[in-house]
């Protein structure tokens, strides 16, 4: 496939009224700090009409004047702490055009071919940045790219709902909520739990859900599938939103990353000899305890233990060995509303991760 780069500029937040100081910047969080450090990429294909690029360019410059980290830079400040400069340098905007009908020449599988529907995920700037395809049927995909630090998915969901709303002229109701520095330790401190590498498995009477049996499911197929060592031990990590855990609640519109991660452990011997509801059960009890206690021991730990034994974030394991590798991350699309981000011509029809 054959894309053709028709422009690629900087896009700026524009304010109706006096803009804002562009020497502000924004302390990452506990949370920030501990996530993903890097680009993610996703994909969202429309059906005609679909809005103009000029549409789509406004609504994004209107919603970057609320959502202003996206157009910032990541950075230090004078005590060498990670933070994101709110300099409104902008974001990447992409033109693009394809000379083929779509459904012709893309399939809608994770593959290479799909990373040439978005910017370069390598030796980035921008926190965030946007392709516009256009393809001879009048099909359209938006491909765009936003960098962990900044934001988990649930935040930039509300992002790019807001971004929807932009283009459709309508008033912006998914405000964000910026401060992060909520998240204070408690004093004296309390470490209840292991947060280096993981959390073992603790007892609940709550019923599985419909996401832990069917990752209970692809978990014992992919380890029977990669023929692993019997006696060897395989691992899930799913991440845990700590929005629906904290109390006081965090507002749903809180604008960063609020996320930990669970860890479900077994022997390949007994995660393929048990019955399916034992994997479930690994799966469930480590999800459930991941609750208000876990969350806040960390930000505790986070803010004592850290620098004190120079400890480093690992939320990134080394795949390069993925086929024999025995460990698993599944995260949950289920409450994500992807189908909501509508430019002007209705939602999309595929809405995806391209292969890295």
């Amino acid at each position: 496939m054959k894309v053709k780069i028709g422009s690629s500029k900087l896009v700026k937040p524009f304010y109706e009224g006096n803009p804002p100081s562009i020497t502000d910047y924004i302390l990452l969080s506990v949370f920030d700090k501990v996530t993903y450090d890097q680009h993610e990429a996703n994909i969202c294909a429309y059906k005609p009409p679909t809005p103009l690029n000029a549409t789509i360019e406004l609504g994004l410059r209107k919603v970057l004047a609320a959502y202003r980290e996206w157009a910032g830079r990541l950075g230090r400040d004078g005590n060498g702490e990670p933070i994101i400069l709110l300099n409104d340098e902008g974001v990447r905007f992409v033109e693009a055009s394809v000379d083929h009908p779509l459904n012709e020449i893309v399939h809608f599988q994770p593959s290479p071919t799909l990373l040439s529907l978005h910017p370069s995920l390598e030796g980035v700037v921008e926190l965030f940045q946007v392709q516009v395809t256009r393809f001879s049927c009048g099909s359209m995909v938006v491909g765009f790219t936003f960098h962990h630090l900044v934001a988990d998915g649930y935040a930039t969901k509300n992002f790019l709902i807001a971004w929807g709303e932009a283009c459709r002229g309508l008033d912006v109701n998914l405000l964000p909520f910026r401060d992060r520095t909520i998240f204070f330790p408690r004093n004296p401190p309390k470490f209840e739990f292991e947060h280096r590498g993981g959390i073992l498995n603790e007892r609940t009477n709550k019923p599985f859900s419909t996401f832990e049996s069917l990752v209970a499911h692809l978990w014992r197929a992919i380890t029977k599938a990669r023929g692993l060592n019997g006696l060897e031990t395989t691992q899930v990590r799913i991440p845990v939103d700590g929005r629906y855990q904290l109390n006081p609640r965090v507002p749903n519109e809180y604008f960063g990353n609020l996320v930990l991660w669970a860890f479900a452990r077994a022997k390949v011997d007994d995660l393929l000899c048990e019955p399916l509801s034992y994997a479930a059960k690994l799966l469930h009890e480590a999800i459930m305890k991941v609750d208000d206690s876990y969350f806040k021991s960390f930000v505790d730990f986070a803010n004592h233990k850290v620098k004190e034994e120079d400890l480093v974030p690992n939320a990134i394991p080394d795949t390069k060995e993925s086929i024999l590798w025995p460990n698993l991350e599944v995260a949950s699309w289920l409450r994500f509303p992807c189908y909501d981000l509508d430019f002007g011509g209705g939602g999309p029809y595929i809405f995806m991760p391209s292969s890295r």
